[in-house]
């Protein structure tokens, strides 16, 4: 019924909102001069309307305005603006190429525009960082690095140095959903949290959604990280790369078919580990990654994609420990053009996340991971220069693997155990709407129907009254339910299916030409479930799919905002206050045990969490010296409450402080160009410590001394905080062909502060007394890297 009623929707919607007849569709593709790259968020303007119109994730606008002659101004950041007179009688499809430039006079006038659509739009708690902003950022060994760019972000943090994954608006990192042309990512980091899988030379596009997440997301209920690839150049073969420390990298593009046809090749990897014999040190830990795009148009409405990416962590102890992890993921796009009014991207996607573990001295080899399959089909649908439609249909075949244990020879003393196999099919439908109200009022709204089936597997525990878990009122714990049978299930069967309605709405009302307000609303469901019980993600942490005993994590957030331009855009001030609530989310019983656990649903409990908080950004946008200052002060809680009135719950059913509750997070990140040579960058961060759960007293039994712990996350870490600087040499500044170059030099946490990574408790061998031993990942670390393009 719900399905129905949405086609009766977009139906009713492209009646209804017709366009005049004395009105007109501009439309086409814009592309960068040098490589025939498409450009992403491109902003086509008619000043004498103030109005008009961006371009789509694969460089596609269309407008529909009045006949008549106008002048149109396409501008786009770090590229020269395009102005020129055009006459529209009747439709129109026509193409702009831009040439990359520096700022000029010219420029700063038009950007008065530019910004005035941005300060106008409904999209709010949305970040985009282009990969030039990226390349500038300091980092660890020199290696520029999108998961630490955005942690300078108002909203978003991370658990710390060596610490995968990241955290936004205090939600857990498996809240996120990462997304590589629209290909799911499941591990977003490199040897344990040092790098990000992303190659920062192959990105294209880069959007954080905080909040106000459009209808055509979902599955997860923190943020989404939305990045594109380059497609490649068609026009001429070209190569950049670099060469650091520890890592180096390498890709190449070029035509296939002069200006129809492109590739693009790269390559990064690191190379420390091969040093370490000299030091007679036989450990490993590398990481290679492997990107690869190939996309040919095939006529004037007409384009197809195929891109990849393969990466590979490969960690060693002696040869007797060995550890392998990554992500593979392909694409296959195909654009068609319908109409001037009607674009559509259609989508088949295979993802796939594998963990191995090796481990010689015992005997056995693990194996696990998660596998999908994804068929996307979207639209975008020009109504008219008020009316905006994006519409689609989303099916995802998802297969889990917790485990396989496999003995390593005859002599090994491991039986052979399969975990089983876990399978579900994830549907969505949506429709996006975006609408000019007025002229000073805009909205975006939408709607998302999500469904999920979690699908037959081969054998089920029954519990009973249904409950894996249960309370021990004598020992006052929380135990394992003994199983009173199973069940088995044929594929096709369904065991437990799930259906839920999402709105989203975001609203824009602009008080006056450089100041508006804007507020967002948002539900979003989350199927999949991470299992970990460490604050950061960890490549052994293992996906599990909701079911009989495992409930979707179900969100709504509502965001407040206040957005102003100073000083003919030279300065811009974004500050927004948040409350979102997460039911269902997971929790753990004291003591649970998740690695090799077949039965995983009797450790776990369904709770509850809250965040809310106030972000600010304050940017400087011009001029030598550039950058910006982001705060935030929030909370992050969670709360597992007794099922019955005799049980307790965890924590005594109180809220609790959740491992990525940060109260205080501030960040200045900020560049000056001291001439054409040189080029200097810092960034400096401050946060409050993060929570932990620390032992409070401790007691033996048989001469064993036992410690016990607290309430959990009731003490923190020291605070946080570390200066990177790094300044950038190019010897030849105005060669523009050939051979062209640039030196950086970086020093990570200047002034060597020892930041805690965790606090552990032991007895000291000559005194016997207890003590506290703080780990420190990092310390004053130095890096060079030559970068260079031909």
């Amino acid at each position: 019924m719900n399905i129905r009623i949405f086609c009766l929707l977009i139906f009713g919607l492209n009646l209804n909102w017709a366009y005049a007849q004395d009105k007109v569709t501009l439309s086409g593709i814009v592309s960068d001069t040098e490589s025939n790259e498409t450009l992403i968020g491109v902003n086509i303007l008619f000043p004498e309307l103030q109005t008009g119109a961006t371009t789509n994730e694969y460089g596609f606008y269309s407008i529909t305005i009045p006949k008549g002659n106008y002048n149109i101004v396409i501008s786009y950041l770090g590229f020269k603006d395009l102005s020129e007179t055009i006459n529209l009688n009747e439709n129109l499809t026509k193409n702009f190429s831009l040439t990359e430039s520096v700022e000029s006079l010219n420029e700063v006038v038009i950007k008065e525009n530019v910004e005035r659509l941005n300060i106008r739009k409904p999209q709010m708690s949305l970040n985009t960082l282009t990969a030039n902003t990226i390349r500038q950022i300091p980092v660890v060994f020199g290696e520029a690095d999108v998961i630490r760019a955005i942690t300078l972000l108002p909203g978003v943090t991370n658990a710390g140095e060596g610490a995968s994954g990241f955290n936004v608006r205090g939600g857990a990192a498996d809240q996120n959903l990462i997304l590589l042309d629209e290909a799911t990512i499941y591990n977003s980091s490199h040897l344990f949290g040092l790098f990000s899988v992303f190659n920062p030379d192959a990105i294209k596009d880069l959007k954080l959604y905080k909040g106000g997440i459009p209808a055509r997301y979902g599955g997860r209920v923190s943020s989404v990280l939305d990045i594109y690839q380059k497609e490649g150049n068609s026009n001429k073969f070209h190569m950049n790369g670099g060469i650091g420390l520890i890592s180096s990298r390498l890709l190449a593009e070029g035509p296939i078919n002069k200006g129809r046809g492109s590739f693009l090749l790269g390559g990064r990897a690191t190379y420390a580990h091969l040093f370490l014999p000299l030091f007679d040190i036989q450990n490993k830990a590398y990481f290679y990654d492997l990107n690869t795009k190939i996309s040919y148009k095939l006529n004037q409405n007409n384009n197809v994609y195929v891109s990849g990416y393969f990466g590979r962590d490969v960690f060693s102890i002696n040869d007797s420990f060995k550890n392998t992890y990554g992500n593979s993921v392909l694409n296959f796009r195909w654009n068609h053009l319908f109409s001037n009014k009607l674009f559509s991207n259609l989508s088949i996607i295979y993802s796939d996340y594998y963990y191995g573990l090796n481990l010689d001295f015992i005997g056995f080899n693990w194996d696990s991971g998660i596998r999908n399959f994804n068929l996307k089909y979207d639209f975008k649908h020009y109504i008219s220069d008020k009316i905006k439609l994006q519409y689609g249909l989303n099916s995802i075949y998802h297969k889990f693997n917790p485990g396989e244990i496999k003995p390593t020879g005859e002599n090994s003393g491991i039986n052979a155990e399969k975990l089983i196999d876990k399978y579900a099919f994830e549907n969505a439908l949506y429709l996006d709407v975006e609408h000019r109200i007025s002229n000073k009022l805009m909205a975006s709204y939408g709607l998302r129907y999500s469904s999920f089936l979690r699908l037959g597997q081969d054998e089920m525990n029954i519990y009973e009254n249904d409950q894996a878990v249960i309370y021990n009122q004598e020992l006052q714990i929380y135990e394992k339910a003994e199983p009173i049978g199973t069940e088995t299930f044929n594929r096709s069967d369904v065991i437990k299916s799930f259906g839920y309605l999402e709105p989203r709405l975001s609203l824009a009302y602009e008080l006056n030409y450089n100041t508006s307000i804007k507020a967002s609303y948002n539900r979003l469901n989350q199927y999949l479930h991470l299992l970990s019980n460490t604050s950061s993600p960890t490549p052994l942490d293992i996906w599990t799919p909701s079911g009989k005993y495992i409930e979707p994590q179900i969100l709504d957030q509502i965001a407040l905002g206040y957005f102003k331009n100073f000083k003919e855009n030279i300065y811009s001030l974004e500050a927004e206050t948040f409350y979102k609530k997460v039911k269902n989310r997971i929790d753990y019983i004291d003591g649970a045990d998740l690695i090799a656990n077949n039965a995983i649903e009797q450790v776990i409990l369904n709770g509850e969490a809250r965040a809310y908080g106030l972000e600010i950004l304050f940017r400087k946008n011009e001029g030598r010296f550039k950058g910006w200052i982001a705060y935030t002060l929030s909370k992050s809680e969670q709360r597992t409450p007794g099922r019955t009135p005799e049980e307790p719950g965890i924590n005594n059913g109180e809220w609790y402080n959740t491992a990525y509750d940060k109260t205080h997070d501030l960040s200045f990140t900020g560049s000056y160009d001291l001439n054409e040579k040189w080029r200097f960058n810092a960034n400096f961060i401050f946060q409050t410590g993060q929570p932990v759960t620390y032992p409070n007293a401790q007691y033996e039994y048989n001469g064993i001394t036992i410690p016990n712990y607290g309430l959990r996350n009731e003490y923190r870490l020291p605070s946080y905080n570390r200066l990177d600087i790094s300044a950038t040499y190019v010897p030849k500044p105005y060669k523009l062909k050939g051979w062209q170059s640039e030196w950086v030099f970086g020093i990570y946490n200047v002034y060597n502060r020892r930041n805690a990574a965790s606090i552990s408790f032991k007895e000291n061998s000559d005194t016997g007394a207890n003590e506290a031993v703080r780990l420190s990942i990092f310390g004053i670390v130095p890096s060079i890297s030559y970068n260079f393009k031909f």
